[in-house]
């Protein structure tokens, strides 16, 4: 039976950065290395870094190549074998233009209501995305080439024209690798174009879920970390133009972590917090975020790590 499980959730760039936050406190603070867990379910920016953690890189390093701080050794090898450069600005969102980009999952929306969740209409009814995301794939390639990582990993994406979610590395999903299941776990909708696979068009895994972390219920983990980078913590929020959305995302968040418990799996999850907000605020494709929200994430979930009540839940983790 798996211990350990982590859930990487979606975010762009910001999420990527709020992970590399909790992740280096969690290995500061408890001295736990991200790369042990038996299980790992990332969703879009979380894809991106359950690649990167399964292929070796050091969370700290994360953190670090970032905020363009020199890397450990260990990190900077795998940065040269990826092939990684510094963070990019992504190309402006395009205006939308066309016509919406899946008719068939609209009428089969109409034909099954009960099974629509909102995101895979919403993916269905804007307009196709445009922007090419190749050179997200090619870092993975470089990695993984057709390889899939030996430790159990989920890579999140939903299927555009029937709404289905579809966890590639999970026993029946369709085969993929490495490198285009994160291109379509990152795959946003309007934005970046669909990414085909056995047939199927996919879009982002957020589409579904912000977190998916419903999905290691079947693992059996003595413990779930889940790091949220799209919620907020309770009594964290106020309004701003992403106020509606992150709401959402904690309701399916509590939601999912409310299974797991109802299972008695131990579940802790980090959320951003007002002080994280603060700087987490505006476009989340922004690299030139990454240090500082990285750096606000690593200060408070570091000093959350430090309650009696939370170090007594992670007991697990050694």
């Amino acid at each position: 039976m798996p211990g350990i499980a982590l859930v990487l959730g979606a975010g762009g760039s910001v999420g990527h950065a709020f992970h590399a936050g909790v992740l280096t406190a969690l290995a500061e603070v408890r001295g736990w290395d991200a790369r042990q867990a038996d299980v790992i379910v990332g969703t879009s920016a979380g894809s991106v870094v359950t690649a990167l953690l399964r292929a070796g890189m050091p969370p700290t390093d994360l953190l670090k190549r970032g905020s363009r701080q020199p890397l450990s050794v260990e990190g900077a090898a795998i940065v040269r074998r990826a092939g990684l450069g510094p963070p990019r600005r992504r190309p402006p969102r395009p205006r939308p233009s066309g016509s919406m980009a899946s008719p068939a999952r609209l009428a089969r929306a109409a034909r099954a209501p009960w099974a629509v969740t909102p995101g895979s209409l919403a993916a269905a009814v804007l307009p196709v995305g445009e922007v090419p995301s190749a050179d997200i794939a090619v870092p993975f390639d470089n990695l993984y080439g057709d390889a899939w990582p030996s430790r159990t990993t989920l890579i999140v994406a939903v299927q555009l024209d029937t709404g289905r979610r579809v966890a590639f590395g999970r026993p029946g999903a369709p085969p993929a690798r490495v490198s285009d299941a994160v291109r379509a776990s990152c795959a946003i909708p309007a934005y970046f174009e669909p990414v085909e696979i056995d047939g199927h068009r996919y879009v982002d895994g957020g589409v579904h879920s912000t977190t998916n972390a419903d999905l290691v219920a079947g693992e059996r983990p003595d413990l779930v970390l889940v790091s949220a980078p799209m919620s907020a913590a309770r009594g964290s929020l106020r309004f701003d133009p992403s106020s509606a959305l992150r709401r959402f995302a904690g309701l399916s968040l509590a939601r999912e972590v409310a299974g797991l418990r109802a299972r008695g799996i131990t579940v802790v999850a980090f959320q951003p917090t007002a002080r994280d907000l603060d700087v987490m605020v505006g476009d989340a494709l922004d690299p030139a975020k990454f240090a500082p929200v990285s750096a606000r994430a690593r200060e408070t979930v570091g000093q959350r790590l430090a309650r009696r009540d939370v170090a007594a839940r992670l007991a697990a983790l050694g």
